[in-house]
C-alpha cells in the first residue's frame, strides 16, 4: 500500500472540537504545532498530499490551511463523500492510496472508502470501531502528527 493522500477532518481532529464563540461568531480555534509540522514538513517529504474536508466553514481554518500550504481545502461539506471521491480522482488515487483521520459520525462514510483510517483517542465509539489506528493523543493535541508518523512508518509495507 502506498499512501499518496491524507484527508483530515478539522473539529475534533485538528482541534479539540471546542467551538469558542463570541458575540460576532467564532473567536478562535487551537491547533497543535506538532500536527502542523507533520502536515507541512513530513507529508511533503514522503510525497503525500494533505487535504481537509470539514462540515463547518471558518476563516480560521482557511488561514491555518494557507499557513500549512494545504491547497485542498473543502469547507461546509456535510456530505463529505462526493468531495473525497473528487479529490481521489484529481490525484489518480484508489482507496489503497488514501488515508483518512476523523473523529465523529460525519467522517464514517469517508473512512469506509479509504485504505488506512485513523482517529484521535477521544473519537466517538463508532469511529474507533472502524479505525485501523486509534491514536494515543486526543484531537487538537498531536493526534494528526501521530497518525502521520504511523502512515510514514507503514507506507509500502
Amino acid at each position: 500500500m502506498k499512501i499518496k493522500l491524507l484527508v483530515m477532518d478539522v473539529d475534533g481532529t485538528l482541534t479539540d472540537g471546542k467551538i469558542n464563540m463570541g458575540p460576532d461568531g467564532e473567536v478562535f480555534k487551537a491547533f497543535d504545532i506538532k500536527d502542523g509540522y507533520g502536515i507541512n514538513e513530513i507529508l511533503p517529504a514522503h510525497g503525500i498530499v494533505p487535504a481537509i474536508i470539514t462540515g463547518r466553514t471558518s476563516t480560521i481554518v482557511e488561514n491555518r490551511a494557507r499557513e500549512l500550504h494545504i491547497t485542498e481545502l473543502y469547507q461546509g461539506k456535510h456530505d463529505k463523500l462526493d468531495t473525497l471521491k473528487a479529490i481521489m480522482t484529481k490525484y489518480g488515487c484508489c482507496r489503497d492510496n488514501v488515508a483518512y483521520i476523523g473523529d465523529d459520525i460525519l467522517d464514517i462514510v469517508c473512512m469506509r472508502e479509504c485504505g488506512v483510517v485513523g482517529c484521535p483517542a477521544d473519537s466517538c465509539r463508532q469511529v474507533k470501531d472502524i479505525a485501523h489506528y486509534v491514536c494515543k493523543k486526543n484531537g487538537g493535541d498531536g493526534a494528526v502528527r501521530e497518525f502521520i508518523e504511523f502512515i510514514v512508518e507503514n507506507n509500502d509495507k
